[in-house]
């Protein structure tokens, strides 16, 4: 049965290496993962450890958090004026 891990427990581990402290096979043999796996997350840990520091994506989030608020305003807006028609028409559903 193949294990799934967090990214957490990822991270943790990833640290654990990268201090140094331990050799890989010692925190691999400790953490009951193999060896080569430890090495392919902190790979890639380091090759994405940019995008912790990109704004970018913070601005991008921003601008999905506005639109979704703007979008959801519309929504409200067009109930409204749905409802008021309903009203006036004499369909009531």
């Amino acid at each position: 049965m193949r294990k799934n891990y967090t990214a957490k427990y990822k991270a943790e581990a990833v640290l654990e290496v990268l201090r140094e402290a331990e050799s890989l096979n010692e925190i691999a043999g400790r953490l009951e993962v193999h060896p080569n796996m430890l090495g392919r997350w902190k790979n890639e840990a380091v090759k994405n450890l940019f995008t912790v520091f990109d704004n970018s994506k913070g601005d991008q989030l921003r601008k999905h958090e506005t639109q979704v608020q703007e979008l959801y305003a519309q929504i409200g807006e067009l109930t409204t004026k749905l409802g008021w028609l309903k009203k006036k028409s004499g369909i009531d559903v």
